[in-house]
This record gives C-alpha cells, sequence and structure tokens, in this order.
C-alpha cells in the first residue's frame, strides 16, 4: 500500500485547508483510513478515521464539528477538510490505512503510513 499525502500549507486562524491522500497499490475499499497528527513536542495523535464502507467514522473531541473525513471510491483517495483551523491544529499530519476494521488511537495497527504534510495555522 503506498499513500501520498498533499494539501498542507499556512493558514490564518479561522482558515480552512483540505487535505488530500491518494491510496494505491491494494483494494482501496479494503482498508480502513485516516489522519493522525504530530504537533510539535507533542505526541502523534489519532484525529480523524473513516471504515472501509465509509459507515463509521471516528473524530477526536477537540476536532469534532470542525474537521471533516470523506472517501472517494471513484479516486482511490480520502480527505480531511480542516475548518476553522486554530494554531493548537498546528502539526505534520499523516494520512495512514489499516485492514482492520478501524484504525487503533495508538497507531498500532497501521499498514501504511503517507510521509506527512505540514499544516501550520498563525494566530
Amino acid at each position: 500500500v503506498q499513500l501520498q499525502a498533499s494539501g498542507g500549507g499556512l493558514v490564518q486562524a479561522g482558515g480552512s485547508l483540505r487535505l488530500s491522500c491518494a491510496f494505491s497499490g491494494r483494494d482501496f475499499r479494503t482498508y480502513s483510513v485516516g489522519w493522525f497528527r504530530q504537533g510539535p513536542g507533542k505526541e502523534r495523535e489519532l484525529v480523524a478515521s473513516i471504515s472501509k464502507s465509509g459507515g463509521y467514522i471516528y473524530y477526536r473531541d477537540s476536532v469534532k464539528g470542525r474537521f471533516t473525513i470523506s472517501r472517494d471510491y471513484a479516486k482511490n483517495t480520502v480527505y480531511l477538510q480542516l475548518n476553522s483551523l486554530k494554531p493548537e491544529d498546528t502539526a505534520v499530519y499523516y494520512c495512514a490505512a489499516t485492514g482492520a476494521n478501524i484504525l487503533s488511537a495508538d497507531g498500532s495497527n497501521v499498514r501504511s503510513w503517507g510521509q506527512g504534510t505540514q499544516v501550520t495555522v498563525s494566530s
């Protein structure tokens, strides 16, 4: 499985970005996918995930109502729409994929990681 992330950048607080992660190498429909992030001096954390069918979606509490995860089976791509961004959202964002039903919060069942894309939110 190969994952190619894109879409990061520098944005002011309150702004928006859309991250994309292109999936290749296996059948996209058989993988759950999601996004982790790691801010400066912080541990990696699961931000959002979506199941193989799209029927189960997880968001960490701090991004609920602001971020939206989605997947496009025709394009083999998973998206993360980031709205109402805050300085504390500044981090490197990594897409991830697992053959399990859901991504584990600690990343222990991740099959493949994307290369990371930097999101910087200025105050």
